[in-house]
């Protein structure tokens, strides 16, 4: 039985659409808050919440901002948000999600890169053959990282597998994906370069020259992140990040709220919505000449 399941609230491709989480309590949770970091005891497995399947395009997150955090598509403009396909790539080239319990802080200048975080949970890629689904939370072993420079932020990319794929036991380090997944990390770096050019941004650059950081690195910054989270909890209504905090297990935390509190903000959120008709645009492919 799986440890965690979804609500949906609001219309599909609206503005009010919502992805809510539950625990097999069914007591409503915060997908960034309440569901561990660590998915064992030796903390050797990180606990994933799947965001954008992969081959897919809608921009969708864990919402900062909205109380118990549930996943929303990002709007820019006023639309939906959709990621644009690069050849020869379409959607998301991977399971796209977050590590929950981790945040960037941005008043923390990241000695490695020499930029501040960008005040989200660390991104993380999972790179095996199941393509999940929006919501999920997967169980996988961290073998590496890369770090985006996003508009003079740090933003980590960890690279993980999910523990249950069937090359999850030989594959336990950066140096291993090349060898079994040959062509992905080289892709992976090409395709955070150039998504945004479409919508008329630059080329995004990178700490490290684009080079992925092995697995003990990656385990190091997820560490610092997960301190950075725990001061976050500590403080009234997340401080200044604007992050909505409120938390059902987190009992010395400032934010933490009853379980009746957390269903009733779900049960508040709003149903139906202004449905947007998807673009035909989403399908195009954009052929990207890179100086």
């Amino acid at each position: 039985m799986p440890l965690y399941h979804t609500i949906e609230k609001g219309a599909k491709n609206s503005p009010n659409y919502s992805l809510y989480f539950k625990n097999n309590c069914g007591n409503v949770i915060s997908p960034m808050h309440d569901i561990p970091l660590y998915a064992n005891e030796d903390k050797t497995v990180y606990n994933m919440v799947v965001e954008v399947p992969r081959w897919t395009n809608a921009k969708m997150e864990i919402s900062l901002k909205t109380p118990m955090n549930p996943i929303k598509q990002d709007i820019k403009k006023g639309k939906l948000r959709f990621v644009a396909n690069c050849f020869p790539h379409k959607g998301y080239i991977w399971n796209y999600g977050a590590l929950p319990q981790t945040w960037e802080n941005p008043d923390h200048i990241e000695p490695s890169t020499g930029c501040k975080g960008d005040n989200d949970p660390i991104d993380v890629i999972e790179i095996g053959y199941r393509v999940a689904n929006r919501g999920d939370v997967l169980q996988v072993k961290v073998l590496g990282s890369i770090a985006l420079i996003d508009e003079g932020e740090t933003d980590w990319k960890i690279i993980a597998i999910d523990v249950n794929d069937p090359l999850a036991s030989k594959v336990n380090d950066i140096s291993d994906v090349d060898q079994y997944f040959p062509g992905l990390l080289r892709a992976t770096v090409e395709w955070f370069k150039i998504y945004k050019i479409p919508d008329g941004k630059p080329e995004n650059q990178f700490a490290f020259n684009g080079d992925a950081k092995n697995g003990d690195f990656a385990t190091s910054i997820i560490a610092e992140t997960h301190k950075f989270w725990q001061t976050l909890m500590n403080q009234p209504n997340g401080g200044n990040s604007g992050i909505a905090c409120q938390n059902i297990t987190n009992s010395n935390s400032e934010n933490v709220i009853g379980k009746g509190d957390a269903a009733k903000l779900m049960d508040d959120a709003p149903d139906g919505g202004d449905v947007e008709e998807v673009p035909d645009t989403v399908d195009t492919w954009h052929f990207i000449h890179l100086k």
